[in-house]
């Protein structure tokens, strides 16, 4: 059984045991369907930040900007949304769809100014991205003055609600997205290149492939997907503003971890960190049952993500020390 089929197993059993233990404490009230439908609204917009956050950190980096940049591409669709001229002169189905188009434009944008920063500057990925995470609230800041931007189409709004044979059509449309960027990274030459840039980029370069470029294009897709998130956002609030999400970003970190993503970049299965964002759904959803307030809940993703850090630590350590005990024995 290879690594990857072992760590999908492990998430596979991890999730059948909460859905137990939390079938086992919260019974019905768990598993109704006002729940379930619940939790399927609310995984889509972390799906993408979560997705963002692992593409980041297969190439030996990270994405801090994550949250900003989709509040930043949030608030531009909503200044076009709420443009009354904009509404009369171009129709409501006009407007969505620009509205959306600039909503990804703008974070992919950002997600560029993100990988020029780590190429061309040289700047470690956890400073340029904080910088950038910084300076995209401060514009959001800046155009909103703190204020959120609401009062949306209902003819967009009602997006958020459609249904698909009972499950929420943003939840399909996540899940598609995230089966469709789970085999581009696994069966294309961009992702193979991705996953010996984060590797080794030293063995990477001397291979011929264009680190700068791999670099880039992963930081543009994490824009993207932050830009997926923005749109989520405007479809279910009905409002833009800074501040929106914060929470998200220590979960999508937690979640890239927990799905088998090395930090240190090159190892893990974008599919896999599908799973890991069900089982902390899962368990958010519990957490709001039993009535946990937002600083234990904190409390909990912080204690998990130092857990995992620890295990996988842990695995890789007796990993190498198996591996090299392997190799003298053949000698």
């Amino acid at each position: 059984m290879n690594n990857r089929d072992s760590s999908r197993r492990v998430l596979i059993s991890l999730l059948i045991i909460v859905f137990v233990v939390l079938g086992f404490c919260l019974g019905g009230e768990f598993f109704s369907v006002q729940n379930l439908q619940s939790m399927a609204f609310q995984i889509p917009e972390f799906t993408f930040l979560a997705l963002a956050m692992a593409i980041s950190m297969l190439s030996g980096g990270i994405d801090l900007s994550i949250v900003a940049n989709a509040n930043l591409g949030g608030i531009f669709g909503a200044l076009l949304l709420t443009n009354g001229d904009l509404k009369a002169s171009l129709g409501v189905a006009t407007l969505c769809i620009i509205a959306v188009s600039v909503t990804l434009l703008v974070t992919s944008l950002a997600g560029m100014l993100n990988g020029i920063l780590v190429t061309v500057f040289a700047v470690p990925p956890i400073l340029a991205t904080l910088g950038s995470m910084m300076f995209f609230s401060g514009i959001g800041m800046a155009i909103t003055d703190g204020e959120g931007i609401v009062g949306f189409p209902d003819g967009f709004l009602s997006l958020g609600l459609t249904t698909l044979y009972g499950l929420p059509l943003i939840f399909v449309i996540g899940i598609i997205f995230f089966i469709v960027i789970d085999i581009i990274i696994m069966g294309t030459a961009y992702g193979k290149s991705l996953y010996l840039y984060g590797e080794n980029s030293v063995t990477s370069m001397f291979s011929g492939i264009r680190n700068n470029k791999i670099l880039v294009i992963s930081y543009v897709i994490s824009g993207f997907c932050a830009g997926m998130c923005s749109v989520i956002m405007l479809l279910r609030l009905n409002s833009a503003r800074v501040g929106y999400g914060d929470s998200y970003l220590l979960q999508a970190i937690l979640v890239s971890v927990l799905g088998g993503i090395d930090p240190f970049g090159g190892k893990g299965r974008i599919f896999n960190v599908l799973i890991g964002i069900v089982i902390l759904q899962v368990l958010q959803s519990a957490f709001t049952i039993f009535g946990f307030t937002p600083y234990a809940k904190k409390l909990i993703w912080g204690t998990m993500l130092l857990m995992v850090m620890i295990i996988h630590f842990v695995s890789n350590y007796l990993g190498e020390k198996r591996r090299v005990k392997n190799l003298l024995a053949k000698e």
